[in-house]
């Protein structure tokens, strides 16, 4: 298992992913956050990035805020 820590910019032009440590990220999305759009988009793309399924990754705290912790099963 491994914990990242997520810093999320939500209703951006382009998405993307910057590590910005061991396991620090930033990700931009492009969802607002309403109704959990911005939090499945940010799942989304951790997956991809770890190359894993979207089932393998659960936000454990950050629900409704822009810094959020995951976990990521491998």
């Amino acid at each position: 298992m491994i914990k990242v820590y997520v810093k999320v910019k939500t209703k951006a032009k382009k998405e993307f992913i910057k590590k910005v440590g061991y396991n620090n990220f930033i990700v931009a999305v492009v969802e607002p956050p309403q109704d959990g759009k911005a939090n499945k988009a940010v799942v989304k793309i951790l997956a991809k990035y770890y190359q894993v399924s979207p089932s393998k990754i659960s936000i454990v705290s950050g629900l409704k805020n822009k810094q959020k912790i995951l976990e990521i099963f491998v």
